[in-house]
C-alpha cells in the first residue's frame, strides 16, 4: 500500500498557528482589561500560559513576545519599555469590530444609507434608462453596447441616446457622531467588570466609520465628575477612576462638538451602567449623590436628554448592566430624547435587547 506524504503540511507548525491565534485574543483582551499596559497583560498571560501548561521548555512568553515583534503589533524602545504600536492598536480594534458588529446587516442599525436611490453616493449594480443631465461616469458600457447590437445587429454598432443605460445610485448621508463613554468607578464596581466591554463596543464603532464611512466624523468623551474630549488612538488606554457619573455634563459637550459638525446627521452614542450620580451647578461646584437616584439629578439629565431631541441629536445607549431600577431610568431617558437603547449583561455585550422608540431608523438629509 503507498505511503503519501504532504511536504506543505506540518502538524507541528499548524498546531503552533492555532495557538498563536488563541494566545493573541487573550492578549487582545488583556490589553484592555490593563489598559493597554503591554507589560502588564504579558505577565498576566504567562501566569495563565504556565498555569494551564501552554508555556513550557518548546514555547515560551518570550517566544509569543518575539512572534509579536515580528508582527509589528508591540515595540519596544531604547529604555526597554514595550508599547502598542498603531498596527496594535488597529488590531484590537479590527477584532473587537468583528466580535460586535459582524453581524450587523445592511440598513441595520447605525448604517446612514437613505430611502431614496440618485445621484451621488454609491453605484449600484441596478440600471436604467440614460435621462438627460445623468452623468457618463455612470453608465453601464456592457448593457449599452448590449441594447445596440440588439437593435442594430453586430454588422452596424451604432450606438444612440436610445441605447443608453446608467446605474442607479444610492446616496449615503454623513453623520457626525459623539462617542460618550461612562469612565466612573460603578463601571467596575462590586467586581464587575463594564469599562472593557464598553471599550470593545467603543473600539468596534470606531473601526465601523473608520472603514465603512470614512466621510463620518467620529469624537470621543469621557464622562465621569466631569467631561473631556479625547483622541480616538486614547481608547485602549481608557480606564475607571474614582468618579461619579455625569452623564448631563456628557450630554453638554457632546452638543457642543456637533453644533460645529458639518454632516446632516447628528447622533450620540453612550456606554454607560445607566446611573448619573452628578451634575454640575452653575458655579462649577459638583452637586453629587451616589446613593439611589437622585430626583434632581435625574431631572436635570432627562432635561438634557430633551434638549437633544430639540436640537434633532438623537442618543442610543447601550447599557451595561441589567439592574431594573437603572433599566427604567435609560427607558424613561430614551423615551423623552425619542433615541435608541441596547440593554446587556457585560458578559453578553453582543446580545443587546433593542428598546427602539424610533420607528424609522433612516433619514434623508435634504
Amino acid at each position: 500500500m503507498p505511503a503519501w506524504r504532504y511536504s506543505e503540511f506540518d502538524p507541528l507548525e499548524s498546531g503552533l498557528k492555532d495557538l498563536l491565534r488563541q494566545l493573541q485574543e487573550v492578549f487582545n483582551d488583556l490589553l484592555l482589561q490593563t489598559n493597554g499596559d503591554v507589560a502588564e497583560a504579558l505577565r498576566i498571560l504567562d501566569q495563565i500560559g504556565r498555569r494551564h501548561g501552554v508555556f513550557g521548555d518548546r514555547f515560551s512568553i518570550d517566544d509569543f513576545r518575539r512572534f509579536l515583534e515580528d508582527q509589528r503589533t508591540i515595540a519596544t524602545d531604547r529604555r526597554g519599555r514595550v508599547s502598542l504600536t498603531s498596527k496594535g492598536e488597529r488590531l484590537l480594534r479590527t477584532e473587537s469590530l468583528d466580535a460586535i458588529f459582524g453581524s450587523l446587516e445592511q440598513g441595520g442599525p447605525g448604517d446612514h444609507r437613505v430611502p431614496a436611490a440618485g445621484e451621488g453616493g454609491e453605484r449600484l449594480p441596478e440600471t436604467r434608462p440614460w435621462a438627460f443631465g445623468d452623468s457618463l461616469s455612470l453608465l453601464d458600457a456592457s448593457g449599452t453596447v448590449h441594447n445596440a447590437l440588439r437593435r442594430a445587429g453586430i454588422d452596424a454598432i451604432d450606438i444612440t441616446e436610445e441605447d443608453m443605460r446608467v446605474h442607479e445610485t444610492e446616496s449615503l448621508s454623513s453623520c457626525a457622531t459623539v462617542l460618550l463613554v461612562d469612565v466612573s468607578h460603578s463601571m467596575v464596581l462590586y467586581g464587575e467588570d463594564r469599562i472593557t466591554p464598553a471599550k470593545r463596543v467603543a473600539l468596534a464603532l470606531t473601526e465601523l466609520i473608520r472603514t465603512r464611512y470614512p466621510k463620518d466624523s467620529l469624537h470621543v468623551v469621557l464622562f465621569g465628575d466631569e467631561a473631556e474630549e479625547v483622541p480616538l488612538e486614547s481608547l485602549p488606554y481608557v480606564g475607571v477612576g474614582p468618579f461619579h457619573t455625569n452623564t448631563r455634563a456628557g450630554l453638554r459637550l457632546a452638543q457642543e462638538i456637533l453644533r460645529r459638525s458639518k454632516q446632516g446627521n447628528r447622533q450620540i452614542f453612550m456606554l454607560t451602567d445607566g446611573k448619573p450620580s452628578v451634575i454640575t451647578e452653575r458655579d462649577g461646584r459638583l452637586y453629587k449623590n451616589p446613593f439611589g437616584l437622585d430626583e434632581r439629578i435625574v431631572n436635570k439629565t432627562l432635561e438634557e436628554a430633551a434638549q437633544c431631541r430639540r436640537l434633532g441629536i438623537p442618543v442610543t445607549t447601550f447599557m451595561l448592566t441589567d439592574e431594573p431600577v437603572l433599566v427604567k431610568f435609560i427607558e424613561d431617558f430614551t423615551e423623552v430624547n425619542h433615541g435608541r437603547a441596547y440593554f446587556s449583561r457585560p458578559d453578553e455585550v453582543g446580545g443587546f435587547v433593542l428598546v427602539d422608540f424610533i420607528r424609522n431608523r433612516r433619514r434623508e438629509v435634504r
